[in-house]
């Protein structure tokens, strides 16, 4: 892989990771047009390790907000108040919202490794729909402050339903907040504030397992440098620009992406452009057939 791919490639992680418009499609779909696949163990490998700049995108954001209610989780227990502050509760709510897509992420990380590309377009079309729903009939008034635990978990049960191909971890968790009355803005910083204990475990559960498969290749670790250097940098500007987006205008955007990416991949799938499965390779072109 040269430079100039794994910059696109990095640019499209940053953008599709935040967006809720599921970065597994685009760097599929991209990935084959550049005549790389999800079954190659190297490419696998960098699709994974550039995941990383994302999520130090979401630490720099982020950092004010995760350091006051760090601080505020500590001296709510060290004065036996763990619930005292609105920061200490948003705290214990974000660990509490990470337990579902832990638990099932571990139960079942061999069967969701096993789904097909199919279910990548099915994934896509049905939450872009479930968007839909929610964007025309929540009420969109609750504020980040309403925070409950019971919400916190629902949000949670949708972060860990993002496990499945396509479904998009921002698009699962901001289309639940909706759901359940919160703004579109608060529903999305919540999502970003739930996604770093997650992605921060995942990341370096993932890289151990990645990093191997660079071993003796050095395009590949300068590819994999480059893309996740870019994904961290556009990434810190895409969460900025989806916040600012959220707060004057709706999702349907995201909506008709989704749809209209999920009925391409449903197309290329079932014209073989795409393989069904990560492990199969797509058939070449009969124009480049030797």
């Amino acid at each position: 892989m040269g430079s100039l791919a794994a910059v696109l490639l990095g640019i499209v992680q940053a953008i599709t990771e935040f967006l809720p418009v599921s970065s597994t499609a685009h760097l599929l779909l991209v990935g084959e047009l550049m005549g790389e696949s999800l079954g190659d163990p190297k490419f696998r490998a960098f699709v994974t390790i550039i995941q990383s700049g994302t999520t130090l995108a979401v630490l720099v954001y982020f950092r004010q907000d995760l350091g006051r209610l760090a601080v505020a989780w500590v001296r709510g227990i060290r004065e036996g108040r763990p619930l005292g502050t609105p920061d200490a509760r948003l705290a214990w709510y974000i660990a509490l919202g990470t337990l579902p897509a832990a638990i099932l992420g571990k139960l079942l990380e061999r069967r969701i490794e096993a789904l097909g590309n199919g279910v990548i377009a099915f994934s896509l079309i049905f939450w872009g729909l479930v968007m839909a729903g929610a964007e025309r009939y929540a009420s969109h008034r609750r504020a980040l402050p309403d925070m409950t635990a019971r919400s916190a978990l629902a949000i949670g049960v949708g972060q860990a339903l993002a496990l499945v191909p396509g479904t998009s971890r921002s698009g699962s968790t901001i289309t639940t907040g909706m759901l359940l009355g919160f703004s579109r803005e608060a529903a999305a910083r919540f999502s970003f504030l739930l996604s770093v204990p997650i992605i921060l475990a995942a990341g370096v559960y993932k890289l151990t397992k990645a990093l191997p498969a660079l071993r003796g290749e050095p395009a590949w670790r300068t590819a994999t440098l480059i893309g996740t250097a870019v994904s961290a940098v556009v990434g810190y500007l895409v969460i900025g620009w989806l916040l600012r987006y959220l707060r004057t205008r709706t999702t349907y955007l995201f909506v008709a992406w989704r749809l209209v990416l999920g009925v391409l991949v449903a197309v290329l799938l079932w014209q073989g452009v795409l393989p069904a499965d990560d492990d199969a390779p797509a058939p070449v072109p009969a124009a480049r057939a030797r």
